[in-house]
């Protein structure tokens, strides 16, 4: 099974949407996927990443999944910190940063939100709630987490191709518990841009596996269609 992880296009936040870049970016990230063919298509409940999914599924002709718990809303409670008076992820206050690189908190690995210094904030329950949505997610597409050995268990049958349209925050949680790789340091190594498309490869194997990623929040759409290739309107490639 490949799963397609597809951030959504350039937002509007208030009120949740996109700009028509963002709708420009939707549609080449449709093309893009229509050429390879998708069984099921997922997308987190918010505006901006249903409008970025729509193309795809008109496109292709397949129902939208809704699915509430990739809410980018829910990790902008979990997963932040208000410094100078302004909230920020704490993959991106420099403080946290800082924190999260630590050899006090990358030692303890999965452990991680046991350091004294996230207890104020909601990482613990935000990590355990993306784990368990996440594991039963994957556990439906026919993939169960052993929390023992740390593989999946492929108990198909899998659909060939799937897609989640969702956000950057969220998919730090999520993709790291994906690729079971610590929050701290998936999150302050990796990133993902507008419509970026991740792809990780779970075998269909009889037994353990573990998932690979092939591609990260690949833009090639974006160049193809000769549009920017700003990571966060910011910085050119």
């Amino acid at each position: 099974m490949l799963l397609f992880y597809i951030r959504h296009g350039d937002p509007v936040y208030d009120p949740d949407g996109l700009t028509e870049l963002g709708r420009r970016q939707a549609e080449a990230c449709a093309r893009r996927l229509s050429a390879y063919g998708l069984d099921k298509i997922y997308s987190s409940s918010s505006e901006r990443a249903r409008l970025t999914a729509l193309p795809t599924c008109e496109i292709l002709k397949k129902d939208m999944t809704l699915l509430d718990w990739c809410q980018e809303s829910l990790a902008w409670q979990e997963f932040t910190v208000v410094r100078g008076g302004h909230r920020q992820w704490i993959f991106q206050a420099e403080d946290t940063v800082k924190l999260l690189t630590s050899l006090a908190v990358t030692r303890l690995g999965e452990d991680w939100t046991e350091h004294p210094d996230f207890s104020s904030t909601g990482a613990k329950k935000g990590i355990e709630r993306v784990r368990r949505h996440t594991w039963e997610f994957l556990s439906e597409l026919g993939y169960a987490y052993d929390t023992v050995s740390g593989m999946y268990l492929h108990t198909g049958p899998s659909p060939k191709r799937v897609a989640l349209f969702a956000h950057q925050g969220f998919g730090m949680a999520f993709l790291s518990t994906v690729l079971c790789i610590p929050y701290p340091i998936f999150s302050t190594r990796f990133d993902t841009g507008h419509t970026g498309i991740t792809v990780i490869d779970f075998p269909e194997v009889d037994g353990p596996c573990l998932p690979r990623c092939l591609q990260m929040a690949n833009d090639s759409h974006l160049y193809a269609d000769r549009l920017p290739t700003n990571y966060q309107n910011k910085v050119l490639f």
